[in-house]
């Protein structure tokens, strides 16, 4: 069982619980027993140079217990501090004490430039974690920076400085700077942060270790990794007396002049991922078939019935006053539905689709946003929704009454009963136009076989990064990727999990 996402909120309280009843330090004592740890696997060399980074917080308390027990080890440490900390600090019981008994060398961070330009075996970072709320700036960003061209191993206490742990941001965006490391030791329990926005690029591998504190366990976790075991149960072998009936119709809905690709993808999408069924219909007007894919059924939007398929409405559908005749038209049935790109620009900006949205019954409907869409239907921008994507994503699953897959780098999906997930496959060869299209027509292909929507839309999200990670771990990207090529490996993964099941 993975360990739960907390936010600091939580995190925070759980260790004042655990502050009250424990020995003075005995929580900095165990983090830095379990970064030393840590370190000793990633350099095995005692003789190779290990540069600790005090800072003056907690964090940095836990930074001087780990070179502590580095140097009990024998290793060669060099603590880069303030020289005011080591005076400062009149509790003889702090680590900052133990580790002055050691052979351990100290440098003053004010005298850092030549440090850092050294060569390194490993850096640890105990600058800032969790505790930081302004941008790191001036001589603290230089250090940052010139501790990031170290090619060695970097490992972070708790989080990278300069990282937000709850929301994955670079404190202050472009104001501040953040260490980029290659490895996290996480405390307590595992933070959001790591996962999603920047912190999918500065965090690394991530090692989460509860200090054995039991509450950890017993806190209910309303966010949560996205990963097989959450959805696992709904793939499971097709018996073989079975039909293109028992796996439903799909219909895709969109496709403007001069857009046709786009639904053209969901569809192809939806067809590999095993839609019974799968029909596009054009806002504008509709080729005669697809030549790669002739098993695809082309129809005109505005003709085309929707009896009880799932619907997928947005891909290159455009914003005239059909497309939103058409949205209104989706909108106002039963059927469950996918919602993307322009049918979900169009509700933005107009109330009574709005209304009809959160009218639908609960459980029938994805969304799935990027950060742009999803901005314009909570009326903020942005950068806001960038600066707190779970956030954003559980007010659109409130707002509307659906699950809302808020994508980007560690992709969000909030459903209706008040679960966040971040997503933990996928890579930046998803960066290009199209991928979102493939993820619209896969989450539709999937309810249409009977997978509630929030299984739907957390294996979806999944199943798409895990495509476009098999592509490039096969030499196939990540730069060029096309959203072509992933709909094949979406039928690989799709089968590859069922075969689990077996």
């Amino acid at each position: 069982m993975l360990p739960p996402l907390l936010p600091l909120t939580d995190i925070r309280n759980i260790e004042q619980s655990a502050l009250a009843r424990l020995a003075p330090h005995t929580l900095m004592y165990r983090a830095g027993l379990a970064t030393a740890k840590l370190a000793m696997q990633l350099v095995s060399d005692t003789s190779a140079p290990i540069l600790v980074v005090a800072g003056t917080g907690n964090n940095g308390g836990d930074a001087f217990e780990t070179a502590y027990q580095l140097a009990q080890h024998h290793y060669n440490v060099t603590i880069l501090c303030h020289a005011a900390q080591l005076d400062s600090i009149v509790d003889v019981g702090h680590p900052v004490h133990r580790v002055r008994t050691t052979a351990a060398k100290f440098i003053d961070i004010d005298q850092s430039t030549a440090t850092v330009a050294q060569t390194w075996s490993l850096i640890i970072d105990g600058l800032f974690g969790i505790g930081l709320q302004r941008p790191i700036t001036g001589y603290l960003s230089t250090l940052v920076h010139a501790i990031n061209r170290h090619t060695c191993p970097i490992l972070a206490i708790d989080v990278p400085s300069g990282i937000d742990a709850d929301t994955g941001i670079v404190v202050g965006n472009s104001e501040g700077a953040a260490i980029h490391a290659t490895h996290t030791i996480t405390f307590i329990a595992d933070k959001p942060g790591l996962h999603t926005c920047d912190g999918v690029d500065y965090s690394g591998h991530i090692t989460v270790n509860t200090l054995n504190i039991e509450e950890v366990s017993k806190l209910p976790s309303l966010c949560a990794l996205n990963t097989e075991a959450c959805f696992t149960e709904a793939f499971i072998p097709r018996r073989r007396n079975s039909h293109k009936g028992n796996f439903g119709d799909l219909i895709i809905i969109g496709g403007a002049q001069g857009m046709v690709g786009a639904p053209i993808l969901s569809a192809r999408a939806g067809l590999h991922a095993g839609a019974g069924k799968t029909f596009v219909a054009f806002a504008g007007q509709a080729p005669d078939y697809d030549h790669s894919h002739p098993e695809l059924m082309f129809r005109q939007a505005t003709t085309i019935e929707f009896d009880r398929a799932v619907i997928v409405t947005g891909p290159g559908l455009g914003i005239s006053d059909e497309a939103q005749q058409l949205v209104h038209r989706v909108l106002s049935t039963q059927n469950m539905l996918v919602l993307d790109a322009d049918a979900l620009n169009l509700i933005a900006k107009n109330a009574l689709l709005q209304q009809l949205l959160r009218s639908r019954n609960p459980d029938t409907t994805i969304i799935t946003p990027h950060p742009l869409e999803a901005a314009r239907l909570l009326g903020c921008t942005a950068t806001e929704v960038q600066n707190d994507r779970l956030t954003a994503a559980k007010k659109l699953a409130r707002l509307f009454k659906v699950v809302a897959v808020v994508k980007g780098a560690g992709t969000i999906i909030a459903t209706t009963s008040e679960q966040t997930f971040i997503n933990t496959t996928g890579n930046p060869a998803l960066s290009t136009g199209g991928t979102g299209d493939v993820l619209a027509g896969l989450c539709g292909a999937l309810v249409a076989q009977k997978i509630p929507v929030d299984k739907a839309a957390l294996a979806a999200v999944w199943i798409h990064g895990r495509a476009a990670d098999n592509l490039v771990a096969h030499g196939i990207g990540p730069i060029g990727l096309t959203a072509s090529e992933l709909t094949i490996e979406i039928r690989n993964v799709i089968n590859t999990l069922t075969k689990k099941s077996q």
